[in-house]
């Protein structure tokens, strides 16, 4: 028989990333935010030049249906 496992529990819904961040010289004067994400479960990588839509990804991620 399975244990019970709560609904409310944070750990069953949730996702695991890896995220690399580097500045990239644009010239000599300037240089922007590189990210990488990596959704561990599926290798499912992506690069973003700026945190919103690095957020967006994140949180589209976490809000997508379980199997879907």
């Amino acid at each position: 028989m399975e244990p019970d496992v709560p609904t409310d529990d944070p750990w069953s819904h949730s996702h695991l990333f890896t995220l690399r961040v580097w500045y990239e010289a644009l010239d000599a004067e300037q240089r922007e935010v590189r990210v990488q994400v990596r959704h561990v479960l599926s290798g499912e990588t992506r690069y973003f030049r700026d945190w919103v839509a690095c957020e967006a990804y994140l949180t589209g991620k976490i809000d997508e249906t379980p199997g879907a």
